[in-house]
């Protein structure tokens, strides 16, 4: 058979390692999805809903360092999938989209369907291409792939004709980037100023390794510093004897005061802290008023790197960290964030994967799955809710021998709740709880703070799920995935006993 356009972009993504793809195809990808299936190297899983797809290919490459390819259909297809993919953007996820266009002489006629792809993908991506010949293809997707290899979302926009015109020539090696070192003449000034009082270090990266952890402990012991992960963390190892590695609180007045006393404020992969919004009466920056920053590592950098260079520098040796048993709850307790924390730490297995949006109820959980045994923890560093299903359905496929526990509010699982059957129909070891409080609660929290008064009769209802309550029980059998409801700490406990010593999805709505 004589090789298309979108052959040869197929092949030069499985040259360059990109081994996996979450479509969603329409019309004007046909001749896309017929390549991805015909090209040895490529696997394919189908997702109902774009922002599954996005969301699947960003857990997927948080978990393997490599971009997944997410195929979509046009303009509305792209759009659809943009949430998911501002919040990979914000997690320096590698993820490659495959945008169909409308063939180059069809664009004149401005059909149904047609959009400005390149203006949106330019809002959510760190590149853009849009080759108008079959010769142009394999440059662009390798160009594309460079541009993001240390991080970043890359969308090519493949016209129809493009792709199903006969291509010559042979796929383009990419040129990976390399990730920027530390900066060496402000590290004199960053050993001087975590070794004085007041110090704090804050900790970014795509992924927070074991290392880093010890590395930062080891450094706040010798020093007296304040070690603080980003607010949230595109990925973090824990547990299995791990130094506990606090994060800056979410909320605005917790995270101000975990940031009080600090004078000055070294950042290693991080940017400086700020509230998520702007609320009145209220710093937009979190540090105090005057305190010193000194951004020793890029975000994106080398920051397990950066950590030994500091270590080494101040004689900050690693010692071994020695875990506490969490107690269990009463069984016959009612389920409030604590027993939650306390059920899920209890009885995360080794090696397993979390995948937290669990909000208003999660408070307990991290701090308490720190002596758990070792697993990897993912944050949504973008905010954009909706991210933790298809997210975790991406970690699975990318790590199917190892389980995904997904912790989600009802209202983020609305969401993307299609996820539910690609995990269903793929066969994914994925247990999903969702917290059921039947609210949009954050809303409730969110509302006085910001100065709009408590919620009243008519705004009560636009963050309630009361009024029909949604039955998660039926909704994930509907789509093939097996699951029940608890709503006391013995049930949560069991249930979650039996969800990580079987295999395939499972749903625990868990009445809060």
């Amino acid at each position: 058979m004589e090789q298309n356009g979108a052959d040869l972009v197929v092949r030069t993504l499985v040259e360059n390692g990109v081994r996996m793809c979450f479509a969603n195809p329409g019309t004007t990808e046909m001749h896309m999805l017929a390549a991805l299936g015909r090209t040895e190297g490529m696997a394919l899983s189908l997702c109902l809903f774009e922002g599954v797809a996005t969301g699947a290919a960003d857990g997927y490459a948080r978990m393997t360092g490599a971009p997944a390819a997410v195929l979509l259909h046009l303009g509305p297809g792209f759009a659809n999938g943009m949430a998911n993919l501002h919040n990979a953007r914000k997690a320096e996820t590698p993820l490659f989209n495959i945008v169909g266009e409308h063939a180059t002489y069809h664009l004149a006629y401005d059909a149904p369907l047609t959009a400005d792809i390149e203006g949106m993908a330019a809002s959510v991506s760190a590149a853009v291409a849009t080759p108008q010949t079959p010769g142009e293809v394999a440059g662009a997707t390798a160009h594309l792939l460079s541009e993001v290899s240390t991080g970043g979302v890359a969308t090519l926009i493949v016209p129809n004709d493009v792709a199903w015109l006969p291509a010559e020539g042979a796929p383009v090696a990419a040129l990976p980037k390399a990730r920027p070192s530390h900066d060496e003449a402000k590290l004199a000034d960053a050993l001087a100023t975590l070794s004085a009082p007041g110090a704090a270090l804050v900790i970014g990266a795509p992924c927070i390794t074991r290392r880093m952890a010890e590395l930062a402990e080891a450094i706040a012991r010798k020093t007296g510093a304040k070690v603080l992960a980003e607010a949230a963390v595109a990925r973090m190892q824990r547990g299995g004897g791990t130094p506990p590695l606090a994060r800056i609180p979410f909320h605005v007045d917790p995270a101000t005061e975990a940031l009080k006393e600090a004078r000055a404020a070294v950042l290693c992969g991080a940017r400086e802290p700020v509230a998520f919004f702007a609320y009145p009466g209220r710093p937009s920056k979190l540090l105090p008023e005057g305190a010193a920053v000194l951004p020793l590592c890029a975000p994106g950098g080398e920051v397990e790197a950066t950590l030994e260079v500091l270590a080494a520098a101040l004689g900050a040796e690693v010692t071994p960290y020695t875990q506490s048993e969490v107690e269990a709850a009463d069984p016959e307790a009612a389920i409030d964030a604590e027993v939650l924390g306390r059920s899920v730490a209890r009885t995360l297995p080794t090696g397993a994967i979390v995948v937290d949006e669990s909000i208003t109820n999660g408070g307990h959980m991290f701090p308490m799955c720190a002596e758990a045994p070792s697993h990897d923890w993912i944050n949504n560093r973008g905010g954009s809710i909706g991210y933790s299903m298809p997210v975790a359905l991406g970690a699975s496929t990318a790590c199917p021998d190892r389980k995904v526990l997904c912790v989600t509010g009802d209202g983020s699982a609305f969401y993307t709740l299609q996820a539910l059957w690609s995990m269903a129909r793929d066969k994914r070891d994925v247990t999903v709880l969702v917290l059921a409080n039947r609210s949009y609660r954050i809303l409730a929290n969110e509302t006085s703070k910001i100065g709009a008064g408590a919620p009243i009769d008519e705004t009560q209802p636009l963050m309630s799920l009361e009024d029909p309550a949604p039955d998660w029980v039926k909704l994930a059998e509907g789509q093939g995935v097996v699951a029940e409801r608890v709503a006391t700490a013995g049930a949560l406990q069991a249930a979650l006993e039996a969800a990580m010593s079987s295999t395939g999805p499972r749903l625990i709505e868990v009445a809060m």
